[in-house]
């Protein structure tokens, strides 16, 4: 069944093009316990008062106090060549002896790592400081010495979720040697252009890894990725290959002669060695990190070793509370930044306990995470939404089957809905933990707004304020403050630089410039911070309280005669429905409204489908307005979704709009997309909703929208 919409009446028509309507509601307060609060490392209120704006930018001396330098810095914040800011200007460190050598000396026999294998019935690897120092400086050496790598040289990382990964990273970190990680998920040709864009000649992989079940040809990539390279430009000379089982090789794919070389055949030369940390200057480059490039070329956000180091630090202290006797567990992937940040770099500076697992969370069944929770003792459990839908969708009564303990959770990556959040507070958290919602960026380094966990209420489905040294403002169209509490939306901007930002992308400055400071620059020729706001490309509104609570990118929003309604508001209400599990909002041309909503939503198990769509387009009449009410309203049996669990919006747009979905090779379900298409295409076919001829315009909207790139 689908519903019809009604065409607004004159009344609805009032919002301007610049403005986002918004119609959240606001949520309830949940404060944190007297328990966290009495061991929480940010428990006193005056830590707002040290990073207040007239403490600015040396209020960050609190950060980079948490590391070991080699060389004290002279100037904390060099603004000398806006927005190419430079962060403890003179000092000197080594990221690799912060994240290692340090701990070996006061606690070499604590887990550092602990690798849990996707299979079950294979075993938990756990890698104390001891090791971790062992294995960094073996890999060091190799790379050093058998790939001829040196500081400042690149090197390309198409690493799953392994062990070998943060040891590589850091063994980079060693030599100075700058690593750009590329998500597993990713095809050979994506890997192939980030190593042509980096120009890296070494290439270091895995045979194959596990994922929902299956043990996975990867090393199959390395011959595309080297071949894509080549074609841009970029001669690889080595592929180091990791095996997933000792003395097996877990691909189909030969092995090229002077080329690829197995990694266990070449490290026995390098046992035992040591390799004393570079220090390097604190504005050198640490690593790269490629955005997806979904609607272009991908961009190389080139992040600093002392900024950024001191920036995740300082938040995984404060923000994610990490001590050292914790287990924590971020349930992320490396190849993202969220990986870099609070799995590796950021855990591991502050000497904790970080879990690495393999593979799926619900595999081989729902009640996965709890088990590797309550078998480890993880205290501190941080995931993105998609998890938290997904698990709540395939699982929702799985954790109280399961006697673990959170302290503290983190949502990351994308906006949560109110009733996600209390699920997650009230089934997986048990009523016990305190949430951070966070939000941040790829070209952030860490967290940019959140609660701080012991001070400060939760709001479900909002980010909470600006944390801490960071300044954000709304702004809107013409540049003008959108002020708190005023119900409008607009476009989130930090007014100040911070020691996480990206110093560039990776040869392209200028690129830099435009895509994120020329929209809101006050004057080009200015060498004052405040002159350079930095633009997030995401909407934003702010609650009279001062919480920010993220709609997603600013295009990530559907115009609606004139109403433009942000994606995740139009999803969050539609969850409400108790039969859904998750839903996905996106435009279609309307010759009367110029867009329209269409909702695709899925169900949970064992869910019959009564009346669902009426429902839905009711929640959203009801929570929204009618301006919202979806055109048509599609059950799925499944959404279109990348490796990482990021919904596809743009393909399933395209199904709305007859119009090509793109490339699908990536997604971890491909086969349903024309499933989808076969329905929802017959179906508006046979009722004549088939949309007018596209203009050329209107199809590069459509096969843009909601992607991130």
């Amino acid at each position: 069944m689908t519903t019809e919409s009604q065409v607004p009446g004159a009344d609805e028509l009032q919002v301007s093009e610049a403005q986002i309507a918004v119609h959240w509601k606001e949520e309830q307060l949940y404060y944190p316990p007297p328990k966290f609060i009495g061991q929480a490392n940010a428990a006193d209120p005056a830590i707002r008062e040290r990073f207040s704006e007239d403490k600015f930018p040396e209020c960050f001396k609190e950060y980079a106090d948490l590391l070991t330098w080699d060389q004290y810095w002279h100037t904390t914040l060099d603004t000398s060549n806006p927005p190419f800011w430079r962060w403890f200007v003179g000092g000197k460190l080594n990221a690799s002896y912060n994240c290692v050598d340090r701990h070996v000396r006061t606690r070499p026999n604590q887990a550092a790592l602990v690798f849990v294998p996707e299979p079950e019935d294979q075993e938990t690897v756990v890698v104390t400081y001891r090791e971790l120092y062992r294995r960094v400086n073996e890999t060091a050496a190799m790379l050093r010495d058998f790939c001829g790598l040196k500081a400042g040289d690149r090197v390309t990382l198409h690493m799953p979720m392994v062990p070998e990964l943060p040891v590589l990273m850091l063994a980079c970190a060693r030599l100075g040697v700058i690593h750009s990680q590329v998500f597993a998920g990713f095809s050979g040709a994506a890997c192939g252009g980030r190593i042509a864009d980096s120009q890296s000649r070494v290439l270091i992989t895995m045979d194959g890894y596990y994922r929902n079940g299956d043990l996975l040809d990867h090393k199959v990539k390395a011959d595309e990725a080297v071949e894509r390279a080549k074609q841009e430009g970029q001669e690889v000379d080595k592929v180091l290959v990791y095996r997933r089982h000792s003395g097996q090789y877990s691909s189909k794919t030969p092995m090229v002669q002077g080329r690829d070389v197995f990694v266990d055949e070449v490290m026995p030369d390098y046992r035992g060695k040591l390799v004393d940390p570079v220090s390097l200057p604190a504005e050198a480059p640490l690593f790269i990190m490629y955005s997806s490039g979904t609607t272009g070329r991908p961009k190389g956000c080139q992040h600093s070793i002392g900024g950024y180091l001191a920036y995740v630090t300082g938040t995984s202290k404060y923000y994610q509370d990490i001590h050292p006797e914790d287990t924590y567990w971020c349930a992320a992937d490396i190849g993202w930044i969220t990986g870099h940040s609070y799995i590796v770099y950021g855990p591991l500076s502050l000497g904790t306990t970080s879990v690495v697992y393999e593979g799926v969370p619900t595999y081989p069944d729902p009640g996965r995470p709890w088990r590797i929770a309550e078998r480890l003792g993880v205290n501190i459990f941080h995931t993105a939404p998609t998890t938290i839908r997904m698990l709540r969708k395939v699982g929702p009564t799985e954790p109280k089957k399961y006697d673990y303990h959170f302290k503290h959770m983190t949502t990351v990556g994308e906006p949560i809905e109110p009733d996600v959040w209390r699920w997650y507070y009230e089934v997986v958290g048990k009523g016990e933990a305190v949430i951070v919602d966070t939000w941040w960026q790829t070209e952030n380094g860490g967290f940019l707004c959140s609660t701080l966990p012991g001070l400060e209420p939760m709001k479900p489905g909002s980010a909470g304020p600006g944390v801490l040294g960071i300044y954000p403002v709304i702004y809107d169209e013409n540049g003008e403050e959108v002020p708190k509490g005023s119900g409008r939306a607009g476009n989130i901007c930090i007014r100040n630089p911070w020691p996480g930002i990206f110093q560039t992308i990776w040869g392209d400055p200028d690129r830099f410039v435009k895509t994120y400071y020329e929209k809101y620059n006050k004057d080009p020729k200015s060498t004052d911070w405040r002159d350079w706001p930095y633009f997030s490309n995401d909407g934003a509104t702010q609650a009279p309280d001062g919480y920010y609570r993220i709609l997603g990118r600013v295009d990530d929003v559907i115009n609606v005669a004139g109403h433009r309604l942000g994606t995740k508001e139009l999803e969050s209400a539609s969850v409400l429905v108790e039969e859904v599990a998750e839903a996905a909002a996106v435009p279609v041309v309307d010759e009367l409204r110029g867009r329209a909503v269409e909702m695709y939503i899925s169900l949970k198990p064992g869910v019959t489908a009564t009346n669902v769509e009426e429902k839905v387009a009711k929640v959203i009449e009801t929570e929204i307005g009618k301006v919202a009410r979806p055109k048509n309203v599609w059950i799925v049996p499944d959404m279109p979704k990348t490796r990482s669990g990021k919904i596809m919006r743009r393909v399933i747009a395209g199904i709305s709009n007859f119009t090509d979905v793109g490339d699908i090779t990536t997604l971890a379900n491909p086969e349903v997309v024309e499933e989808i298409r076969s329905h929802v295409q017959s179906v508006k076919e046979a009722r004549g909703d088939v949309p007018k001829t596209l203009t050329e315009k209107e199809a590069e909207e459509i096969k843009a929208f909601g992607q991130v790139d």
